[in-house]
């Protein structure tokens, strides 16, 4: 019998425990698969490839003892197993396309808390890109293969052992004592730890982007899996504590960005419509806290609704900008976008135009800027106005004239809870009688005396209390079986989930005996497809 528990999950990456029999592991791991899965050395031919012809492959599908090869179908009812083998698929690394449907297709099939291993395929060069596939077993196959060919493995690649002898790039014990299997064996094992540690770091992707420059087809590899948003979105963690760095252009196509614009324009209800300012992005997050956003709200004077642009983000509104990842990236700046990223900024903005119908569009821009804005409103067929004075927007010339321009305009405030939550939860709640009160950092929504929200300053979302979950309505629900929870709500408890549930979501937590509020450690998908694990962190319980 064998057993896999997710711990952490940074993305299709992850740690996690594995035991077969009495042998356990922390994943990812290397693992000695004849100690493991002794079964498997009993069926020759039966672990092929995927392409390898049928006419020789084993004839009947094989059942091993503790592991379930992916090619053979579905897991079966009642299976005590919980890892899956995919044999052969090292062959596929260079048809990128094939190779990522492929584990698509097979991540579908199979209940999300096995464990994935993959044979003879993990160097020190792609365990990481394997890693953000979702396998957790390796072996030293592979490694031991390139020894034999007298080849020196590293995180860069595989080069000739003669050439590289003698150069000092490594001092590892097998470098030391001239032990090329000592040294592969060694590099593969220190990669899977690194890539472990910025899983548990949560900065797994920032990793990734920096590993996959190793090859193209490892690149390919993490684009298509972007692309492939209805498989990698559910498993992408809606805030995160850490910093985002957005240091290529791969990071315009994160699942945190898309999602982030997507959810601006599609569920963002804005404070006002009849104006809007358009304004520079700031070094310093919030943009609030920067010197030059103090000076754009002194001359705005909350008459009118502000909308940051920037890279890699597109558009933020005032209301959500410590909402992450709009709160917590960084970006080098260079004072260039290439097209790739104009075209986001314009196109980002062309939608929030066209779903909104402004009445005045102000921008507050330099030059470079403001040619976005002028063709995002030119494709939806409005006019914008231009404050700025050549390419210095906190000139006093050019902060008088924003000034200037929103004469007449009424003072309405930015409605930062009704912003806030509609971004959330998909929701618009009716603010008129909540107010915010509090220092940063001890924020609460109040209505008169009882508290709805506290905000999470380390994400800027609002965590609700019971009775502000009632304004939210049924979404963002998680019903469990008939029992009061005594600490946290784990999978095998979950009947059902709201299908909007990502991990790091504010959840509420139903059943005939008990009601909760917390935070989902699993999206929707995984609670109700895995049979271990925390589903729900609770903060309050309520009985009946």
């Amino acid at each position: 019998m064998s057993l896999f528990e997710r711990i952490i999950r940074d993305g299709p990456g992850r740690t996690g425990k594995y035991r077969s029999g009495d042998t356990g592991v922390a994943t990812p791991a290397v693992i000695n698969p004849q100690e493991m899965f002794p079964d498997l050395y009993n069926h020759p031919f039966a672990n092929t490839p995927p392409e390898f012809p049928d006419k020789i492959r084993w004839p009947k599908p094989v059942q091993y003892e503790g592991v379930l090869n992916a090619f053979v179908g579905e897991m079966p009812d009642g299976s005590e197993e919980s890892a899956v083998i995919v044999p052969g698929c090292h062959i596929l690394f260079e048809n990128p396309r094939r190779f990522t449907d492929l584990i698509i297709d097979l991540k579908e099939r199979f209940p999300m808390d096995t464990a994935w291993y993959a044979p003879a395929s993990a160097l020190p060069s792609n365990v990481s890109v394997l890693i953000y596939c979702g396998f957790d077993l390796f072996d030293y196959r592979a490694v031991d293969l390139m020894t034999v060919r007298g080849m020196f493995c590293t995180p860069d690649g595989e080069f000739s052992y003669d050439e590289v002898r003698d150069s000092g790039i490594c001092s590892c014990d097998g470098c030391r004592n001239g032990d090329l299997k000592l040294h592969n064996r060694t590099a593969l094992d220190t990669e899977i730890a690194s890539a472990r540690w910025f899983i548990r770091s949560h900065v797994f992707r920032e990793f990734i982007e920096k590993r996959v420059r190793n090859a193209a087809w490892q690149v390919a590899v993490m684009r298509l899996l972007d692309a492939a948003s209805a498989y990698s979105e559910p498993v992408i963690p809606i805030v995160r504590t850490t910093p985002f760095s957005a240091n290529s252009a791969d990071s315009l196509k994160r699942t945190e960005v898309t999602r982030f614009v997507n959810r601006v324009i599609d569920r963002f209800i804005p404070t006002r419509t009849d104006t809007v300012v358009l304004l520079p992005c700031s070094a310093r997050k919030p943009y609030s806290l920067s010197q030059s956003h103090r000076k754009f709200t002194f001359a705005i004077q909350n008459r009118a609704h502000e909308l940051i642009l920037t890279s890699p983000m597109g558009i933020v509104p005032r209301e959500l900008e410590a909402i992450y990842p709009a709160g917590h990236y960084d970006i080098p700046v260079t004072g260039y976008w290439d097209r790739e990223e104009r075209e986001f900024i314009s196109s980002s903005l062309a939608r929030y135009f066209e779903k909104h119908q402004f009445g005045r569009i102000i921008a507050h821009l330099d030059e470079k800027t403001r040619i976005l804005a002028e063709d995002a409103a030119n494709r939806v067929g409005m006019e914008i106005e231009s404050t700025c004075v050549g390419d210095r927007t906190t000139s006093p010339e050019s902060l008088r004239r924003l000034e200037e321009s929103l004469k007449g305009n009424r003072k309405m405030g930015s409605d930062v809870i009704r912003g806030t939550l509609s971004w959330q939860f998909d929701t618009d709640v009716d603010t008129s009688r909540l107010m915010l009160k509090g220092r940063r950092g001890r924020r609460k929504v109040m209505s008169g005396r009882t508290q709805l929200f506290s905000i999470d300053e380390s994400t800027g979302l609002m965590r609700p209390t019971m009775e502000g979950w009632g304004l939210i309505g049924d979404r963002y629900q998680v019903h469990i079986d008939d029992f009061i929870p005594q600490g946290d709500v784990l999978a095998p408890g979950v009947l059902d989930a709201d299908p909007a549930i990502r991990e790091g979501d504010e959840v509420f937590v139903t059943g005939p005996r008990a009601q909760a509020t917390g935070r989902a450690v699993m999206g929707a998908k995984e609670m109700l497809h895995s049979t271990r694990g925390v589903a729900v962190k609770l903060r309050k319980v309520k009985k009946g």
